[in-house]
């Protein structure tokens, strides 16, 4: 599938109807997803429908640059009259009566949606091997994960099921996965994004964002759906000359494997050569950020799906009382990941632990911010690797300490709220991801970066 450039051009110039692009994205879809388990649902008649509608404000000259583009939607994003169930046994027949607020958006542009994507349940977890709905494949090798929790909405994309997907990111959840399918993926500003309508796993956490094409393409989404034209993609293409590139040392050590240092070095490389500024800094905290994550995500995770209790939401439970039927929905409605973080959670705030565990974290959480806020003080980004490895194999059994040790390249960003982008270079066979990380609300830069990267890194 072309750039969304490419895609409004051939739309624009009528080179091609909403109706028969629609088509034959669905097409794809039925191609490509059973293999790839990508995608939960597929919206074939609204889809069509929208196509139409579309192509309306296209004739009428009313086109946007998301008019008539085939996109798709995580699932624990609202849709309205289509099941969001979010991964999970606990919401399996869910269907919302209203659209989450980017979904909204979409609609309100003319983008088509195809339909909902395929994720971890509850958005917890960093291969997409904890879905109710089954394991996603990676379009580049079926016999790998895709990475997680938006391994759906990075299949898609990668596998060009659609020109791009909606995605949330609370640890990492989008550029992860954007690394290990080799596309552009991006997680904006803790809260540029509106979540209205996003089912909560850790509110000070999640953010909504995007996988597509190319980091331009993650440009042009972001504008269109926050509503400022040309601000996001006004840098791309331009030379990287001056801007001042820091490197994490406590990001580039320890297991990263050789392949995706090797890429995420010859990037850096690059960078230099096009006459950027690169020097090496330290952010201590950093080896604390992994175990403050948890601790503080599990505690919210605990409190946001205390809501699933087979009364008001979720599956119904069995039993005489309440508490009988509260605990069968739970036992039966959620995995076991799931459980693992709830307990994790419901540990950290018990007696004493709220002090020994939640409220260290917490002061760790500013500790991070503020050694981020002095490295920005004297750089315009940061680059380190988007994960210690490639793509790993589906029956790979689970080492859950090194699991949630790894997440050290993604969760700071969370932790601090910053705007980062992952940009796709080969490794070996496979690929890796560089993270471009800038500061609060500067995605244009942070773009701007990315783009330089995949071009060099992809070459």
């Amino acid at each position: 599938m072309n750039t969304l450039k490419q895609l409004r051009r051939s739309l624009d110039e009528r080179q091609i109807s909403v109706k028969e692009l629609t088509v034959e994205t669905l097409n794809r879809i039925k191609e490509q997803n059973p293999s790839l388990n990508a995608f939960v649902a597929v919206t074939e008649e609204e889809a069509l429908q929208n196509a139409d509608s579309a192509q309306k404000l296209i004739d009428s000259g009313e086109a946007s640059a998301l008019t008539g583009i085939p996109c798709a939607v995580k699932d624990n994003i609202c849709t309205a009259g289509v099941k969001t169930a979010n991964g999970s046994k606990m919401l399996e027949n869910f269907v919302p009566f209203y659209d989450a607020q980017v979904v909204r958006d979409l609609k309100s542009q003319g983008a088509v949606i195809v339909g909902k994507t395929n994720m971890d349940e509850f958005a917890m977890g960093n291969s997409n091997r904890t879905s109710y709905f089954g394991n996603v494949r990676n379009p580049h090798d079926v016999n790998r994960v895709p990475g997680g929790s938006s391994g759906g909405s990075a299949a898609a994309v990668a596998a060009q099921m659609c020109a791009f997907t909606l995605g949330t990111d609370t640890g990492g959840s989008i550029r992860q996965p954007a690394a290990h399918c080799g596309i552009s993926g991006l997680k904006p500003t803790y809260g540029r994004i509106s979540r209205y309508g996003v089912t909560e796993f850790a509110g000070s956490f999640d953010t909504v964002g995007h996988f597509a094409k190319s980091a331009e393409d993650c440009g042009i989404i972001l504008e269109s759906l926050v509503g400022k034209t040309g601000e996001f993609t006004a840098k791309i293409g331009q030379s990287v000359k001056g801007l001042k590139i820091a490197l994490v040392k406590e990001l580039l050590t320890g297991e990263v494997e050789d392949d995706v240092r090797t890429a995420v070095m010859n990037a850096v490389t690059l960078l230099q050569k096009e006459g950027a500024v690169v020097s090496e800094v330290s952010v201590p905290s950093l080896i604390y950020a992994a175990p403050a994550y948890f601790c503080l995500a599990s505690a919210e995770g605990v409190s946001a799906l205390s809501r699933f209790d087979g009364v008001k939401y979720g599956l119904k439970g069995e039993g005489v009382t309440y508490d009988e039927q509260l605990r069968d929905s739970r036992t039966r409605g959620f995995g076991d990941e799931v459980k693992r973080r709830l307990m994790l959670g419901n540990f950290v705030l018990s007696g004493d632990n709220m002090n020994e565990y939640y409220r260290k974290s917490r002061a760790v959480r500013q500790g991070i911010v503020r050694e981020f806020d002095s490295v920005f003080a004297d750089c315009d980004v940061i680059i380190s690797p988007t994960s210690m490895r490639t793509a790993f194999m589906l029956d790979e059994l689970s080492d859950y300490v090194k699991i949630y040790k790894s997440t050290i390249y993604t969760v700071p960003m969370n932790l601090a709220g910053l705007p980062c982008a992952s940009a796709p270079v080969a490794a070996g066979s496979l690929f890796a991801g560089v993270s471009v990380t800038g500061k609060k609300f500067d995605e244009s830069t942070v773009l701007q970066v990315a783009d330089f990267v995949e071009k060099g890194g992809l070459s």
